[in-house]
């Protein structure tokens, strides 16, 4: 086009320069001029048309290159987007089955859950049933021992009327001896009723003593079994009970989310938690807490300051709770180790084995009836160093037979047996001295004392077990129980005087010999026992020892 306007432009010039031409020279070569000029314009129009055409040509083609190669530049762009189209709905159809999946497996889990509560509930019910089962079997016993006692009464009312029998022949011989001892002796009636009815009144206790003792035999010839029924059926009932509030810890949670996380994906996280710890986790209904159980006080501290850490920090999987767990296990170690070397420091106890020293610092997590045990020991060596002191003893040897007179106690959720004489294997077999071993064990009586020192460690034991307010009892009420005791055991005739001993746990009997006979001694003991069970309230139970001894004296002069 731009050649077009160009030609139509040279012919306009023409034209002009013809007309400027044509007016200075004549017509004639005005026209030969103009005819030139025109064939010139003319040609030169042709030219510049033709030019112009090849240039729109070649233009035209460069077109159609051009228009081709957008063509294909746009097909490539096409496929290219429909490619890339295709990737994002790949990508985003695999994002969508990962999350179907994802919930399955949720799902899957919750379904797992419902499963494992099912099966909590019948396990629950089934233990409901066996309760209800042992209930039956209770009043069934308990059915049988009415009967055995309406038995024992109608055995003491036979005895009962046994008695009125004799007193009837008694009143008789009574008459007939009134008579012979009014014609031989020469007393008189009062004076011979007197000294019958305190002859009959001896022959009766005496009966009555002998009844006792052969009714209490036959009746500890099946009491065991009976008891052993009786504790069996009682553990059944209450052991989860009393097993839960000793052999527990429980963590709180700050949002009940925490614990999926706590079991893991199908449960791997909780799995390597009680490998790791070798305890009971408990994830149950308990809003926003976890239960951990365990017979070992020990690994329940290690489990309980693990998991805290654990969701302090947020993140849980099998790795984390491995390397979480094994810090807090060095790190009670060295507490327990710091504990007994404390201890032994400040006692200035040396030559321990270190295994020894291990055992005495895990009775900072022990504890009886309230007390905690290794404070117990400390308090028990100091007492017993300080009563060898006083009576010439071995002062060091005592302390060291005190701190490990309990040394038993470490290990009594591993080891079965009385805790005093696994206490003494374990000294024996770490090289202790012999009067520290027989400290051991002596203490609770299972063994005989040896030696000085270990007298006074378990006199030293007695003290701080039994002191008021060692064990959660005020001071009033120890000295109102240990009065009331023993006011009990003097309002009977023959006492002569009672002590109650061990904090309560023995009351301890002194009658006179002429007024109460060996077999009258056990009827006694019997009768004092029941008169404490109804008026007394106390925990576990409380000995009774009567003692009758005579004295023979004289002197050489």
């Amino acid at each position: 086009m731009e050649l077009i306007i160009v030609a139509i432009m040279a012919v306009i010039s023409g034209l002009a320069i013809g007309y400027v031409i044509g007016m200075k020279k004549s017509h004639v070569e005005k026209e030969e001029i103009e005819r030139k000029i025109k064939e010139e314009a003319r040609a030169e129009a042709d030219r510049l048309i033709e030019r112009a055409k090849e240039e729109a040509k070649e233009l035209k083609e460069k077109a159609e290159k051009l228009l081709t190669e957008a063509r294909e530049k746009f097909e490539e762009m096409r496929r290219e987007a429909l490619l890339s189209a295709k990737e994002e709905v790949l990508k985003e159809k695999e994002r969508l089955e990962e999350e179907l999946r994802e919930k399955r497996r949720e799902l899957s889990e919750l379904e797992k859950r419902l499963l494992r509560r099912e099966e909590y509930l019948d396990k629950r019910e089934s233990t409901l049933d066996k309760r209800e089962e042992n209930l039956d079997k209770r009043a069934e016993f308990l059915d049988r021992m009415e009967a055995e006692l309406e038995e024992k009464r109608a055995e003491v009312e036979k005895l009962e009327a046994e008695l009125l029998e004799k007193e009837m022949k008694v009143s008789q011989l009574i008459e007939e001896e009134i008579k012979k001892l009014e014609e031989i002796s020469g007393m008189t009636r009062e004076e011979a009723q007197e000294e019958l009815m305190k002859r009959m009144e001896e022959e009766i206790r005496k009966d009555l003593a002998v009844k006792y003792k052969k009714i209490e035999e036959e009746f500890e010839t099946t009491v065991d079994r009976k008891a052993r029924k009786i504790l069996a059926t009682t553990i059944q009932r209450l052991a989860t009970d009393t097993v839960a509030e000793t052999t527990v810890s429980v963590v709180d949670l700050p949002n009940n989310e925490m614990k999926g996380r706590i079991i893991g994906r199908e449960g791997r996280n909780i799995r390597a938690f009680e490998l790791a710890t070798g305890v009971d986790l408990i994830i149950d209904d308990t809003p926003e807490a976890v239960t951990i159980s365990s017979f070992d006080p020990v690994r329940r501290e290690i489990a309980r300051i693990a998991l805290e850490r654990l969701v302090a920090d947020g993140r849980i999987h099998p790795a984390r709770i491995e390397e979480v767990v094994e810090k807090v296990r060095e790190e009670i170690d060295q507490e327990i180790l710091n504990a007994a070397e404390e201890v032994l420091f400040e006692l200035g106890i040396d030559n321990v084995h270190p295994e020894l020293k291990k055992l005495l610092g895990k009775l900072k997590f022990r504890t009886s009836y309230g007390q905690n045990v290794l404070q117990h020991v400390k308090e028990v060596a100091y007492l017993a160093g300080m009563i060898a002191a006083e009576i010439g003893a071995d002062q060091q040897l005592a302390r060291r037979a005190g701190l490990f007179h309990d040394i038993g106690k470490a290990v009594t959720h591993e080891v079965e047996g009385s805790h005093a004489l696994i206490g003494a294997d374990i000294l024996k077999k770490y090289g202790e001295p012999e009067a520290v071993i027989n400290a051991a064990a002596a203490h609770h009586g299972e063994a005989e004392f040896t030696t000085i020192e270990s007298v006074c460690a378990a006199t030293a034991d007695a003290l701080s077990a039994a002191r008021p307010g060692a064990r959660r009892e005020s001071l009033e009420a120890y000295i109102k129980r240990i009065e009331k005791l023993e006011s009990i055991a003097e309002s009977f005739p023959g006492v002569m005087k009672a002590f109650a001993i061990q904090a309560g746990r023995e009351v301890r009997i002194m009658v006179e010999p002429d007024r109460i006979t060996d077999e009258e001694a056990a009827f006694l003991a019997h009768q004092i026992s029941k008169k404490i069970e109804e008026e007394v309230q106390y925990p576990g139970q409380i000995k009774i020892t009567v003692i009758r001894e005579t004295r023979a004296v004289d002197y050489a002069k």
